[in-house]
């Protein structure tokens, strides 16, 4: 297939891009290159042939209409979106654009598009969403394709709204669409501003690792290249009309993930052992959700799809890889809001 995939210099977006190439498809990496996205992502399979990228913003229909007519993909995966939660607090007119706007314009763009090629069977428009949609849970249960939508934060928000858009244009105009929530990712080219480089960047340099709240929130983790086989075979054997569930089956507090990741380190730089001596407990974010947990049934049963590394085996991988890549997350220090406290209402 060809496959148009949005936010393809992203952490996630990135991880399917390089497997889908991988895989033979040929890709389309459309991005704006906002402050997240990095060409050095990609940069393993930007020489490949079937390989394509295209700078544009999903805001921008008109950019849209010309990379569908020059490239004619049989497919989009779209993954372009602003994530961080923080920042969604702090600024969420971005989130509003991107998430909900850009998924409109992208909707019509795919649309208009199918609708010019015949409304080929083939046609694919597969929209990556989060598991944040659903709202907080207890102490028990999990989230199911059929969970009401609760979001708690702008960020969570906006995601629900591009869901239920995306939803709207199968219903109405039979656009065929596959729909993914999945839990939250963490590997390598993750940008170092989420909870799991994060702490690995603290405890090389030897800072505070913040953690907040009590740590006590509960989220499932999901190796990112994990996900992206995931996407791939939602994307490629998924039914039209259907949202599946993408999870780790790997539950864990953050104050765990957090003590593992510091074991990691003791063991891999020792010298700045012991480095949960650097945790330290701040403030909680505003309206931060207790527990997240998926429940990856359908997956598992319709597509013989589950995640193939457990959370032990993937923090370890990450750090080593963090490790061995400053070249890779040294410039991206410099960024804006990367190692400062953002979302405190």
């Amino acid at each position: 297939m060809k496959i148009l995939i949005t936010g393809g210099a992203g952490f996630i977006g990135s991880a399917v891009v390089r497997q889908a190439i991988r895989d033979g498809h040929e890709v389309v990496n459309l991005d704006a290159l906002t402050y997240a996205a990095n060409l050095e992502n990609v940069a393993s399979v930007s020489n490949a042939a079937g390989y394509a990228f295209e700078q544009a913003d999903i805001r921008d229909r008109a950019a849209l209409d010309r990379i569908f007519s020059a490239h004619l993909p049989d497919a989009v995966m779209h993954l372009a979106a602003e994530s961080h939660v923080d920042r969604s607090i702090d600024g969420p007119g971005d989130f509003i654009e991107t998430n909900i706007t850009g998924t409109y314009n992208l909707l019509e763009a795919a649309r208009a598009h199918w609708a010019a090629q015949g409304k080929p069977e083939g046609f694919r428009f597969h929209h990556i969403s989060t598991d944040e949609v659903f709202g907080s849970l207890g102490d028990d249960g999990q989230f199911t394709e059929t969970t009401p939508y609760d979001p708690r934060s702008p960020y969570s928000a906006s995601k629900a709204a591009s869901d239920h858009l995306v939803r709207a244009w199968h219903e109405t105009y039979g656009l065929p669409v596959v729909l993914s929530n999945c839990s939250n990712n963490y590997g390598p080219f993750h940008f170092p501003e989420k909870l799991v480089p994060v702490v690995i960047l603290k405890a090389l340099h030897g800072q505070p690792i913040p953690v907040y709240g009590d740590g006590g929130n509960v989220r499932d983790w999901l190796y990112v290249e994990d996900h992206a086989d995931a996407l791939l075979t939602v994307l490629t054997r998924g039914e039209i009309g259907r949202s599946y569930n993408i999870g780790g089956e790997n539950e864990a507090r953050n104050i765990d993930l957090v003590r593992t990741i510091c074991a990691h380190m003791d063991e891999l730089r020792p010298a700045g052992a012991p480095h949960a001596d650097l945790i330290s407990f701040v403030p909680d974010r505003p309206g931060h959700d207790r527990r997240y947990a998926i429940d990856p049934t359908r997956i598992r049963d319709e597509l013989g799809w589950r995640p193939s590394v457990t959370v032990e085996e993937g923090l370890r991988r990450t750090v080593e890889w963090y490790l061995a890549n400053e070249d890779w997350w040294r410039p991206l220090l410099g960024r804006e809001g990367v190692g400062q406290r953002l979302g405190t209402g």
